[in-house]
């Protein structure tokens, strides 16, 4: 029997028992600090990117910081954070390609420092083109202020 590979959207839509929040463990404690830990629904991702507006970015840290003011956590999960901006980006790309008109802005999301994301959908060259569209300014692959 052949695997069918999951389409972006069904990934986004999958929710594998997010949100959570648990307390960092002492052994994690070194890496994350103190306190607790929000472990975001990848829809959750996807609402925070969609309330960016147009002319505005955010950082993947922004999101983060996002997720745990509303969990009520010390920090946001940094890891699956970035990874549900990517399945948010790629959810978003297929939305598009079957002719969607309103889809998640996944290029107003950043990587630190204003670095552009090459594992967005199109990679560096289509995120830029994007934000040039709304009237950033892109050098050396990373948002000018």
């Amino acid at each position: 029997m052949a695997y069918k590979r999951k389409t972006w959207r069904e990934k986004l839509a999958d929710d594998k028992s997010l949100p959570r929040v648990f307390k960092i463990q002492p052994r994690q404690q070194k890496r994350w600090g103190k306190g607790t830990m929000a472990i975001p629904a990848p829809r959750e991702v996807d609402a925070l990117i969609r309330k960016i507006r147009k002319g505005r970015t955010a950082t993947v840290n922004d999101l983060r910081i996002a997720v745990a003011k509303k969990h009520r956590a010390t920090i946001g999960c940094p890891i699956t954070t970035g990874i549900f901006s990517w399945i948010a980006a790629h959810a978003a790309a297929e939305d598009e390609a079957a002719g969607k008109k309103r889809i998640t802005p996944w290029w107003r999301v950043l990587k630190e420092g204003g670095k552009l994301n090459p594992k967005f959908p199109g990679g560096i060259a289509e995120q830029a083109r994007r934000l040039r569209a709304e009237g950033h300014t892109i050098e050396k692959e990373r948002l000018v202020a």
